[in-house]
């Protein structure tokens, strides 16, 4: 079975790879552009460019797929690579370019994309940071046959997972490797003609927004069951965040304790090796990792050794 593969970062490379482990023919990768990273901005490729250009694949990075619009000239050459390809399938994973018509009547098959959420809850770009940050208790991966709409095509796979304590690092790799097995299975069951198609319903439809940096500072006039799950939503992007005595401090893990402290949102209540306790709303938030700028993640007790924080400091809110 002859694929394309669309995908950029490293939750579409797990997939990539275990297409690879399978058996399945790669005639062409898709992916984003390099981009600049690090502290130095230099030009980086993406980990499916990586791992396909270690796999000696074919690589394109059009800037757009659209035939019409700002780089034409790209889609030209993509639309000329996908013919050339003459795939049975397309595989997409966190590509980040939408796919026009074209590209979706182009594989025999259609495009299978690999989704981390139960779809149609947490259709759009960010279902692992929603789900943590809204409380879930549970999530998962739908393999689903790509249509025109926003992740609303019919739903092929479907298998879910617990969500637990964890934050979006661990949880998407739990995904990654879920959804590398389950688009493998959809597949298997295309080339075999026993894949079946269901319809997404029409209830439960959430969507889950791209995460904004803007988001990263808490309020503290919030439940801090409510503040603990941001913080672990955020993690490790874009990493939630505090300002206190003038200086940005990352949160990188609390728990919430106990019941009303009667003190204003932000405050501290206490600072000890096992946490910093912090002021909510009817509640007490415990930071247990936090990290100074330019600095390490840090347990509260080493935190501590280098940051003098004295119960009455207040964290700033938010502005409105």
């Amino acid at each position: 079975m002859r694929l394309v593969f669309a995908g950029t970062p490293e939750f579409a490379r797990v997939a990539l790879q275990a297409l690879k482990e399978a058996g399945f023919d790669i005639a062409l990768v898709l992916t984003q552009p390099d981009r600049p990273a690090g502290r130095g901005m230099k030009l980086q490729a993406s980990p499916v460019k990586a791992y396909a250009l270690e796999q000696g694949w074919p690589v394109a990075q059009p800037r757009s797929l659209r035939l019409d619009g700002k780089y034409p000239e790209d889609a030209a050459a993509a639309k000329a690579a996908l013919d050339a390809a003459n795939a049975d399938a397309m595989v997409v994973a966190a590509y980040g370019l939408i796919l026009p018509q074209w590209v979706l009547d182009t594989p025999r098959l259609g495009c299978f994309n690999i989704h981390a959420s139960l779809l149609p809850r947490w259709r759009g770009a960010a279902p692992i940071h929603r789900a943590i940050e809204a409380g879930d208790a549970q999530t998962g991966v739908t393999i689903m046959q790509m249509d025109a709409g926003l992740d609303t095509g019919d739903m092929l796979i479907a298998e879910s997972l617990s969500i637990g304590d964890d934050n979006t690092a661990r949880l998407h790799d739990r995904l990654a490797a879920m959804g590398g097995r389950l688009v493998v299975q959809a597949l298997r069951q295309a080339e075999s003609g026993t894949l079946q198609r269901t319809p997404q319903p029409s209830e439960g439809v959430t969507y889950a927004h791209k995460v904004e940096k803007a988001e990263a500072r808490i309020d503290w006039a919030q439940p801090a069951e409510a503040i603990v799950r941001r913080i672990r939503a955020f993690d490790p992007f874009p990493g939630a965040s505090g300002d206190i005595d003038g200086e940005t401090v990352k949160l990188w893990a609390a728990r919430a304790d106990g019941g009303p402290s009667g003190a204003q949102p932000g405050t501290i209540l206490a600072a000890a090796p096992a946490g910093i306790a912090v002021a909510a709303i009817n509640s007490v938030v415990t930071l247990t990792e936090l990290q100074r700028p330019g600095g390490k993640r840090l347990p509260a007790a080493d935190f501590l050794r280098g940051f003098d924080i004295k119960p009455g400091q207040v964290f700033g809110l938010p502005e409105a």
